[in-house]
């Protein structure tokens, strides 16, 4: 009769070959360390540069590949004209590149940005007064059967929602592959620093 193993007894067999590689795994904790740090830069809590500082010189690429790799992806079209979470980016995708070429691809990028912001104002202006015109003939068309005047939240309409988002998507079209192309420029800028 064969013996039955337990499921620990299977799997410390499996790994009885597997060493721990302590420098992979210091990498991998200064990875995480610079992720958790890049988060924590965002929210106000720490600055970047005196973390790199800080961090052991064997650990200080893996460190800053996390930072870079959280940062990067925050670069996204701005909401709104306040946005400073931009500039924010900025200095600290600035403190892992550190490079000059990088500044000033940074500067045309929230230079865009803020064509972006004007135009989605625009646009947004614009939408409306195309809706305008269909909204009035619903309110009319509501206050006939309901017997009293009818006023309509356009966020409120599905159709103007559908109508809005058409639009605005066609906007973000236009800027979506230059944000693609600022974050490629960034990973090169970083992968020719970091070799």
């Amino acid at each position: 009769m064969g013996v039955i193993k337990t499921a620990l007894e299977i799997a410390l067999e499996k790994t009885e070959t597997v060493k721990s590689d302590k420098s992979s795994i210091s990498q991998f904790e200064a990875k995480q360390r610079g992720k958790k740090t890049a988060n924590a830069f965002l929210a106000g809590e720490a600055e970047i540069t005196e973390e790199i500082k800080k961090t052991p010189a064997g650990e200080k690429d893996s460190f800053r590949q996390g930072i870079f790799d959280v940062l990067i992806t925050q670069i996204v079209l701005p909401e709104a004209e306040d946005d400073k979470k931009i500039e924010k980016l900025g200095k600290g995708l600035s403190a892992v590149i550190n490079n000059n070429e990088f500044s000033a691809m940074f500067k045309q990028l929230t230079q865009i940005f803020s064509q972006y912001l004007s135009e989605l104002s625009q646009y947004q202006q614009m939408i409306r007064q195309q809706y305008a015109p269909k909204l009035r003939q619903k309110e009319e068309e509501l206050a006939r059967r309901l017997g009293r005047e009818v006023r309509i939240d356009p966020l409120n309409d599905p159709e103007f929602i559908a109508f809005y988002n058409q639009h605005i998507s066609a906007l973000k079209g236009n800027y979506e592959p230059v944000v693609e192309q600022a974050k490629e420029e960034a990973r090169r800028m970083f992968n020719s620093v970091n070799k």
